[in-house]
């Protein structure tokens, strides 16, 4: 039974009254007895006029008296449900908390999850080029290193004036998307059984899994049913107008740089590595890792984030790392020395598309455009 209502019983309507309940220590007890004095002013009587304890009552003479003990029962009763009620509450609260938790934890995993996903890289405090900028140019000079001085110089040539750069006005994403099926096609003919699969249209060299073949030996004349007379002028096209940005970035003439060895297509995707040439990730340095390289450019065919995830440049400096993330028809280009120590990072998902276009000072070292025939 609850305290809220006034009980009616065959005895007829029990009133009960009690003088000073907001002087009870107990609070549950004291809001009880409130409720009481409530109930008893709508029925008209009056809580002062009944002393300490006495009940008035309307009943058969055979019905005795309460006593205090009912009183005492009845707080008692309010006391336990109120009680019931404070548990219950305190447990839906609980289990509102541990939920809403639970939920919060959830997120912030699956935040952590898809941040290394997308290919966070600690030690990146800079990002040189954003994948949703479109940049006219943008360069960064930096100290040259002494990586040339052990290497033939050419005067008007050989790099004084050291730096990386990026621009996304040189060639259109239409040149990229058609330069990419170029890749595409050729690559279709093979494949690394790891990640990273390089096409080479100057040497031939093409990734097939494990290893790497010469597709001109090894396919012969069905190349020219895979290739285009028009795909190889594209890529030509595409070579010089890089070559010509090289040259205005770095002050020196067009004329007097070479096209040289390797240059190739790369495809790098996230399975896992086979061999060695699949771990495209480590630092390095290329005049140190080539030699002939004195100008290193990159043309990207893909978009971060969109084609792929992970897969961002990232210069590699003592507590400031530097990073350009791809997009296609981006070209980025640096002098070659360990002024421009650099990573690719892992690709995490998707198909990393792009050309890796060099450049040397040494005509000895050059090498021509490749041709269908």
């Amino acid at each position: 039974m609850s305290c809220t209502h006034l009980e009616t019983c065959s005895i007829g309507i029990i009133c009960i009254a009690v003088r000073g309940a907001e002087g009870h220590k107990n609070r549950r007890q004291a809001s009880c007895f409130s409720r009481i004095n409530y109930v008893l002013e709508k029925q008209g009587a009056s809580p002062e006029g009944v002393p300490w304890g006495l009940f008035s009552f309307s009943a058969s003479p055979s019905n005795p008296p309460a006593t205090n003990s009912f009183l005492d029962s009845r707080v008692h009763s309010c006391s336990v449900t109120h009680s019931v009620k404070s548990a219950r509450a305190l447990r839906e609260l609980r289990r509102k908390w541990l939920r809403a938790a639970g939920l919060g934890t959830c997120a912030a995993l699956a935040a952590l999850l898809l941040w290394g996903i997308l290919g966070a890289d600690d030690g990146v405090t800079e990002v040189l080029a954003h994948r949703g900028e479109v940049l006219p140019g943008r360069f960064i000079e930096v100290p040259c290193s002494e990586d040339y001085d052990s290497h033939r110089r050419f005067e008007g040539c050989s790099p004084t004036k050291c730096g990386r750069g990026v621009t996304d006005a040189v060639i259109s994403r239409d040149e990229a998307r058609r330069i990419r099926s170029i890749a595409e096609k050729g690559l279709s003919l093979g494949g690394s059984d790891g990640g990273a699969s390089i096409l080479d249209l100057h040497s031939g060299a093409l990734s097939v899994g494990k290893h790497f073949v010469n597709l001109y030996r090894y396919f012969g004349d069905k190349i020219e049913n895979i290739f285009s007379e028009e795909d190889f002028q594209l890529y030509r096209d595409v070579r010089q107008k890089v070559q010509l940005a090289v040259a205005r970035a770095f002050g020196v003439s067009a004329s007097s740089l070479h096209l040289t060895k390797p240059t190739f297509f790369s495809r790098i995707n996230s399975t896992e590595a086979r061999t060695a040439h699949d771990e495209y990730w480590h630092a390095h340095v290329d005049k140190v890792t080539y030699g002939s390289f004195d100008y290193t450019s990159l043309l990207y065919l893909s978009d971060y984030l969109d084609d792929f995830g992970g897969g961002r440049f990232v210069f590699v400096e003592e507590g400031a790392n530097t990073t350009v993330e791809p997009r296609a028809g981006r070209v980025s280009f640096f002098t070659s020395g360990s002024e421009n120590l650099h990573r690719v990072e892992k690709v995490h998902w998707g198909t990393r598309y792009a050309i890796t276009i060099a450049f040397t000072c040494n005509p000895d070292l050059g090498i021509a455009d490749p041709a269908l025939t």
